[in-house]
């Protein structure tokens, strides 16, 4: 199924940004109602075998269009060498299988980033510079992969970053024995059980298996060509149809120039977008920051119920006995100004205390003002 949410979803890519996920989900859908063998002879099929690694044991997991259901669990070779034991314990069709080993959710870090719906072509190298500031590791001491978890209406996505430690992983596939050499994916498993739909493993890695959909991507290659030498036939007897023709090939090629030039405008979008969260990010203060600040400043008859930072506004909510002197030991910090009382004080007969709201304006650097994106757009050349 991922397979065929990846061909069918790469032509929708190209029309709309969320068209591939519905062409993958509709394409799915069909397919779910043929048969078995059907499926296997349109290439609409793959199957692959989940493997999971537990104290000595190797449960065995085939995954489907109809769902997942467990095969069984057989014991873990004693050491990394030696025969893969799974072509002799299993039937040949499941055998045959691509192979995934499948990681606990606990062995994974996850983390959800918003994108403009543009980086969803390029994904895991975009996400890749955000492995230093999303996780606490460097970008080389993890497999990661990513995937679309959300398409929002605004034309961003929720991307889903999947990174787990390499000695972590490594130490599955070493425990893994002979079968690790023919593992086509590592997976990982979702809070369900349900395999995330990424792939850690290294392309290097990997091991690809025959295309079942080979012999039939020959014929219809073969069906096509025998169709354009008829269609060049008829172009040499007609010369109004030669001309048709030439005319179809300049509207093709013009409608692929705009495409061009339209990845090459969402490129320049998502490259000065990333610029300027990046000079936003530089240039305010940062929560852990104005909470020191704070835990320095408040006096102990004071203490807070609520602290947001939103649209470069500081409000506090609390509960004080000298709310009205907050004001002035909040003033001449380095992060805020002008803090102010919001509305009335409101008397807490529980506590004996005022009931305040607060608000003050985050000290923005002056990089983050200096340049706006739609600066941007009156400096590009046309």
């Amino acid at each position: 199924m991922n397979a065929l949410r990846d061909s069918l979803g790469g032509f929708g890519a190209r029309l709309r940004p969320g068209a591939g996920g519905f062409f993958a989900w509709w394409g799915a859908s069909l397919a779910s109602w043929l048969p078995g063998s059907w499926r296997a002879v349109f290439g609409l099929a793959r199957d692959r075998l989940l493997l999971s690694g537990g104290a000595e044991q190797l449960q065995l997991r085939l995954q489907t269009l109809d769902g997942i259901r467990d095969i069984g669990s057989v014991p873990l070779p004693a050491s990394a060498e030696g025969d893969d034991p799974l072509p002799r314990l299993l039937a040949p069709a499941i055998a045959d299988l691509p192979r995934w080993y499948l990681l606990p959710a606990a062995a994974s870090l996850r983390r959800r980033v918003t994108l403009p719906a543009a980086a969803a072509e390029r994904l895991r190298d975009v996400l890749a510079f955000e492995i230093d500031r999303q996780t606490p590791f460097a970008a080389d001491a993890v497999y990661f992969d990513a995937r679309v978890a959300e398409r929002r209406g605004d034309g961003q996505i929720v991307a889903e970053l999947v990174a787990v430690p390499k000695p972590v992983m490594d130490a599955a596939l070493a425990a893994l024995g002979a079968p690790a050499a023919s593992l086509a994916g590592v997976d990982v498993a979702g809070e369900s059980g349900v395999p995330l739909g990424v792939n850690l493993l290294p392309m290097p890695r990997r091991q690809r298996g025959a295309d079942p959909a080979r012999r039939w991507n020959w014929i219809l290659a073969a069906v096509a060509l025998l169709a354009l030498a008829a269609g060049l036939w008829q172009i040499l007897d007609n010369r109004r149809a030669a001309a048709a023709e030439f005319e179809k090939q300049v509207s093709a090629r013009a409608a692929e120039a705009r495409r061009v030039g339209q990845q090459r405008q969402q490129l320049l979008d998502m490259v000065e977008g990333s610029a300027f969260l990046e000079r936003t990010r530089g240039g305010r203060p940062t929560m852990i920051a104005v909470i020191d600040e704070l835990s320095r400043r408040i006096p102990d008859n004071t203490y807070l119920e609520k602290l947001s930072m939103e649209n470069g506004q500081l409000q506090l909510i609390g509960f004080s006995s000298d709310a009205s002197g907050l004001v002035q030991k909040l003033e001449g910090s380095k992060l805020w100004r002008s803090p102010a009382l919001a509305g009335a004080l409101q008397p807490d007969p529980r506590s004996g205390r005022d009931r305040f709201t607060m608000t003050a304006e985050l000290a923005i650097a002056a990089s983050e003002q200096a340049k706006k994106p739609g600066d941007a757009d009156a400096q590009r050349p046309r």
